[in-house]
């Protein structure tokens, strides 16, 4: 049985199919802003969702020390084959379910991930792996989708239905699987955090260049 977060993997197979990425190669600024911030240069990196790879692949490729994962085996695969040369450092991880290794990081990223997952427990678990694989020292980055203000959730059940979603390479609408999105204001990711023993560091909205004009950003340590 299919979870309803795993339709990225559904929406991926249906872009590659026709020999196109979903999303562009523009990083995310903020992760290396706060990597050279807290002096984390050096430390062991995890991405969690990483997708078709973009910013696991920008900090590869400046020597950054990362493993990046995704639900998805579609996106893993993708990623393995457009970045050979780092092709061990992408692997397929549920954080929901896979806590296979006592592996603990100094920093830990994860972009546009957590508002897909719209049940009260499944985001719990999700901060709780954060906890888990944190170094004591170590710093945590979450993005989400919202403006800060405002709650919204779409239904999981319809999460693997085909819609019409403009891609931004082809310029033109096609099907995809809408996927499940759960907009939360920063009152309610601070409790969360807080509920889950993360202490709040600093937070925010940025950008992410071609993907969002705004987009919350906290940071957390362990409390």
């Amino acid at each position: 049985m299919r979870n309803y977060y795993e339709a990225y993997d559904k929406r991926y197979k249906q872009v590659h199919d026709k020999g196109i990425a979903w999303a562009t190669n523009n990083n995310t600024k903020i992760v290396e802003d706060i990597i050279n911030k807290y002096s984390l240069d050096n430390v062991k990196m995890l991405e969690i969702g990483c997708g078709e790879g973009r910013d696991a692949r920008y900090l590869l490729n400046k020597g950054y020390d990362v493993l990046a994962t995704d639900v998805s085996g579609e996106a893993i695969k993708y990623c393995k084959k457009h970045d050979i040369e780092h092709k061990d450092k992408y692997e397929v991880l549920d954080v929901l379910k896979d806590d296979k290794t006592n592996d603990k990081y100094g920093y830990i990223y994860t972009i546009a991930v957590i508002h897909m997952l719209v049940l009260d427990e499944d985001r719990d678990k999700f901060y709780q792996y954060i906890y888990n694989h944190l170094e004591d020292k170590g710093y945590s980055l979450i993005l989400s989708m919202g403006n800060g203000k405002d709650n919204s959730e779409t239904d999981i059940d319809k999460a693997f239905d085909n819609v019409k979603r403009r891609h931004q390479e082809l310029d033109e609408e096609i099907d995809v699987a809408t996927t499940s999105c759960r907009i939360v204001d920063f009152d309610t990711i601070f409790k969360e955090a807080k509920r889950n023993n993360l202490d709040i560091i600093e937070y925010g909205i940025t950008e992410i260049e071609n993907h969002f004009d705004k987009i919350m950003y906290i940071l957390v340590k362990k409390a």
